[in-house]
């Protein structure tokens, strides 16, 4: 078990050693995902902007024109809910070459409740144009993912959390931008998951295959571009889809599948997330059986779909 802040900062210190155009910037917490690690080997390459998040994109913004690499830290419900503006016109619009790091995204700072648990975050960002948006499910997918999106020129905002989650990759799996991992592949259905959830997703496959249910298992790790590909594929080969996330079923990954399969082969689509709703404090175990998020809801889900193919 291992925090995905922690695999993020020890690979933006490789990076940093490697490219010295890299800049951390960061709106008052310089401890977590902005790196304690960085601010001792770049003291000059970090910068507090304060609780000023507007300010955090629009500098960011500013440097990336000047030829440099900003990775903006921030809380998730900070950055989408004050600065999606400037998101939105300063570097999406312009296609700068800005990584914007959102902090406990979806419902991962749990103990903050519903004032901070930004669950619409997925819809809000995958329909800014340009903007890439990626989710690692593990430690070893946060590692590589980071050193994806620092290779990529264009804005990204990227997923990541601050509690442990389970390590499910080796360091030596294939991983490419825009590319779902198949991780099993079942005929019976698929589940199409992305972020956090991957390890309650693997429990409940394996649960299924004890009763005979075999399921293609895919982590759609980048939102935005999708993968429609790999999403026709499943629907025409296993005719039903689950889709699992620790955000809002309404225009989350489910949103986005279901599109997928609504205009190129339509199959039942059974979205498991959080409902039309507002966040509550718990531990990330309680809230993942508040949402309705385990490994036993995901297997009812599936059980369901299957019945209807």
């Amino acid at each position: 078990m291992k925090a995905m802040y922690q695999a993020y900062n020890e690979e933006m210190i490789e990076l940093s050693k490697k490219n010295g155009k890299i800049v951390l910037l960061y709106g008052d917490f310089p401890r977590g995902a902005a790196g304690e690690l960085f601010q001792k080997e770049h003291p000059d390459r970090i910068y507090d902007v304060g609780i000023a998040e507007a300010n955090l994109i629009t500098t960011a913004a500013g440097l990336a024109g000047g030829g440099y690499l900003p990775f903006t830290h921030c809380h998730s419900i900070f950055a989408v809910g004050r600065a999606y503006n400037q998101i939105r016109q300063n570097v999406a619009f312009d296609k700068l070459n800005v990584k914007i790091v959102l902090c406990n995204s979806g419902m991962l700072w749990s103990f903050m409740g519903g004032s901070h648990q930004i669950i619409e975050e997925i819809a809000a960002m995958r329909v800014i144009p340009n903007l890439v948006l990626v989710s690692p499910s593990d430690p070893i997918s946060t590692k590589k993912m980071t050193r994806a999106i620092a290779e990529y020129t264009g804005p990204v905002a990227l997923r990541i959390s601050a509690p442990p989650v389970p390590t499910v990759y080796r360091d030596d799996f294939p991983f490419e931008l825009g590319k779902a991992v198949t991780l099993t592949d079942g005929s019976d259905a698929t589940i199409i998951s992305t972020g956090m959830v991957l390890s309650d997703v693997l429990e409940a496959a394996d649960t299924l295959a004890k009763e005979g249910i075999k399921v293609r298992l895919l982590d759609m790790h980048t939102l935005k571009p999708i993968d429609e590909a790999a999403i026709i594929k499943a629907a025409k080969e296993t005719g039903a889809i689950v889709t699992v996330e620790d955000s809002s079923i309404l225009g989350g990954l489910g949103g986005a599948v279901a599109e997928v399969t609504a205009e190129n082969a339509p199959v039942p689509v059974k979205r498991v997330g959080i409902k039309d709703r507002f966040g509550q404090s718990g531990t990330v175990p309680e809230l993942k059986e508040e949402y309705e998020l385990t490994a036993r809801h995901i297997v009812q889900a599936v059980r369901e779909s299957v019945k209807k193919k």
